[in-house]
């Protein structure tokens, strides 16, 4: 039992080229999409590792497909552990795609006596570490709400919870700009109280790639907010010499 705490599952696939940030790609190759999963997983579960000195929190991947647990090792914080998300048979007909690993996870994670939890994407690697540290507070101390961090693309990159609350994953059209707008209608529908977090960014395309080097040379602070460095990450970057990216497209140069 963890009562009394919070947990935060990271939604992963295992890194593997041709199936990691395939987004990404183009410009990048699979092999260096992979690798800077890889330097993602790493640098979110620190990060997480991070901010459980400031609150309740133990952090886990919440990852599919099943028979894929090998292929993390080495690229997690100590003590991260794995949970199986990939969307029971029995989910409600109305939860589909995403969503049901989505709702899995948060099943999993309260069944293991969590008073509260949250699901936390893969790609936003320097996600201020005190964001993380607040939702886990929001959570533990209130009796009942549902906590929103938005993204700039209109999803989400972090919902937690007290209670299994279905709906908050009903009839999404997920991988779209109105997840979040979707969510706040839910869970209005449901007179749940909303908190919402600072708003930050996902990593799945190729400005989003350019300012995340940006970052990852330079953090600097923004409405009060440090970005988490993400060493792992610029590490990736530096090693595959991606800040080569940051050139303008040729179409431009010959402008």
């Amino acid at each position: 039992m963890s009562n009394g705490r919070c947990a935060i599952g990271v939604m992963a696939k295992a890194p593997q080229a041709g199936r990691s940030k395939t987004r990404l790609c183009p410009p990048l190759l699979p092999e260096q999409a992979a690798a800077l999963s890889a330097a993602f997983l790493r640098d979110i579960t620190e990060n997480i590792a991070l901010a459980s000195q400031s609150a309740p929190i133990d952090g886990l991947i919440a990852y599919a497909p099943a028979g894929s647990e090998t292929l993390f090792d080495g690229h997690l914080a100590k003590g991260t552990d794995l949970l199986l998300a990939i969307g029971t048979d029995d989910m409600p007909a109305d939860v589909t795609g995403f969503g049901r690993c989505l709702l899995h996870a948060i099943q999993g994670m309260l069944a293991q006596g969590y008073t509260a939890a949250c699901v936390l994407n893969s790609d936003s690697p320097t996600l201020p570490t005190e964001i993380l540290a607040q939702a886990a507070n929001l959570l533990l101390q209130q009796r009942e709400c549902v906590v929103l961090g938005p993204a700039e693309d209109g999803g989400y990159y972090l919902l937690g919870m007290r209670q299994v609350h279905a709906r908050l994953f009903a009839d999404i059209a997920w991988s779209s700009e109105t997840v979040a707008d979707a969510t706040r209608a839910r869970t209005a529908e449901l007179d749940l109280e909303l908190v919402e977090l600072p708003i930050w960014y996902d990593v799945d395309d190729r400005a989003a790639l350019l300012r995340l080097m940006d970052e990852t040379r330079a953090p600097v602070a923004a409405a009060g907010l440090v970005p988490h460095a993400a060493p792992a990450t610029a590490a990736a970057i530096d090693r595959m010499g991606l800040r080569a990216l940051a050139l303008p497209p040729l179409h431009q140069a010959a402008e």
